[in-house]
């Protein structure tokens, strides 16, 4: 008799459910390239039970031996990419152009072995492409149909700490609870979060700050320490307008089409970082620009998602004022650009209303809008040419000064805005 899942059994769990998105010709390869036993596990399985659909599907085979060599004979078959994860553990994967194919060797003397070192019994599962048929040592095909997120052992929590976050990630994603003795533990084993390489903690918080469904778990990340260390000046208040955030990004949304898709996009050089994400991130750190830097830098965030955030937070109040003059709009646009929707939610979540704010938006989506998005006369080049003086600061505060006048209707032409700037010269 061995112990498997939650209670005693003599024999692993095995039975065949239709899974349409694990037919044979979903893959991205021929099946009968594969040897046999080969076993899919993890989020395929799972996801392909709960009937979610993938658009770019990301596959996690086990197999006894050779897992590497399969993994070469397929990507050579294919002229597919090839990268060696760990040599050690025998993992690697195959790129395919709709697909990332991971072939890893058994961890252990059998199957079971390895599936009991997984981390939750939801992603404990395996199944055997070419039977059909699904192993569930764990009975994690139960919990998924409960939604609930349970642990396989502490010691695999212990064993690698990201797992701790990464659940409440995937109860995110999921809309799943976690089991209240999986969580206790989480709670208990918090410190360990701290031990790991701080760029997977942030993949996993980049994920939570995706949507709506994220943030209770987000604040919960908080309340039981995980996340605490991270952003320390963390407040009751701040849960709050993370909350405030999601509602007035439905508002927003509702109102503006376009803005949905802007705050949905990720930035450049980005991969989970969307413009919704630094409204969220800029609720979470500290108030204090340097201190709040610092917080991001720790955490790995790029130099643009650092920059986007310190935007969002220098320029939030300056959206108070209901009457704005045309010179602060200005300088306003220019130092936002592409911040502006995430500053502007931010402003809604500090309580602005989206009266106070729509016609500072209505100007941004409007692309011939002389304020927001200006066609400048001349640029700095020329206009050392024309007045035959040296670069220095004084051109930049030119260009700025010609472009107002040019809003306030003051000059509209290149002549008119080479006498203009004459004024700026020394007598």
């Amino acid at each position: 008799m061995i112990t498997l899942g939650r209670n005693p059994v003599s024999l692993t769990k095995m039975y065949n459910l239709p899974l349409p998105s694990l037919s044979p010709e979903n893959y991205p390869f021929d099946l009968d390239l594969l040897p046999q036993p080969i076993y899919l596990v993890g989020g395929a399985v799972r996801d392909a039970i709960l009937g979610r659909k993938r658009e770019y599907l990301d596959l996690d085979f086990i197999l006894p031996e050779n897992a590497v060599g399969v993994a070469q004979k397929l990507a050579a078959h294919y002229k597919a990419g090839f990268v060696l994860l760990d040599p050690q553990r025998q993992i690697a994967r195959v790129v395919f152009a709709n697909a990332t194919v991971d072939i890893a060797q058994q961890e252990g003397e059998s199957l079971e072995i390895d599936l009991h070192r997984r981390d939750f019994t939801i992603n404990a599962i395996a199944f055997n492409p070419h039977t059909q048929e699904i192993i569930d040592p764990l009975f994690g095909y139960a919990d998924i149909q409960a939604g609930i997120l349970r642990m396989v052992s502490q010691h695999n929590l212990e064993d690698d700490p990201l797992r701790l976050m990464r659940g409440y990630r995937q109860a995110a994603q999921l809309g799943f609870d976690i089991e209240t003795h999986t969580q206790n533990t989480i709670r208990t084993l918090a410190p360990l979060l701290t031990q790991v390489a701080t760029e997977r903690v942030r993949t996993e918080l980049s994920y939570m700050l995706l949507n709506s469904q994220g943030t209770p778990w987000i604040i919960k990340a908080i309340q039981d320490k995980l996340l605490a260390p991270f952003f320390q000046n963390i407040t009751p208040e701040k849960y709050s307008r993370l909350q405030k955030v999601d509602a007035a990004y439905l508002e927003l949304s509702q109102k503006w089409r376009q803005l949905e898709v802007e705050l949905n996009t990720c930035i450049r050089g980005t991969i989970k970082t969307t413009w919704l994400g630094i409204a969220k991130l800029a609720c979470l750190v500290s108030p204090n620009l340097e201190q709040a830097e610092r917080e991001l830098t720790e955490l790995s965030y790029s130099r643009a998602e650092i920059k986007a955030v310190i935007t969002v937070l220098r320029l939030y109040p300056k959206l108070n004022t209901s009457h704005m003059p045309l010179r602060e709009q200005y300088e306003l646009y220019k130092e936002a650009e592409n911040v502006l929707p995430a500053t502007c939610i931010m402003a809604m979540a500090c309580d602005n209303s989206v009266e106070g704010i729509a016609p500072i938006i209505a100007r941004y989506l409007n692309p011939d809008d002389p304020v927001a998005h200006p066609i400048s006369l001349l640029n700095g080049k020329k206009l050392i040419i024309a007045l035959n003086i040296p670069a220095s600061p004084l051109i930049g505060k030119m260009l700025t000064e010609i472009a107002i006048a040019q809003i306030e209707g003051k000059v509209s032409t290149y002549d008119e805005a080479i006498e203009y700037a004459r004024q700026f010269l020394a007598p």
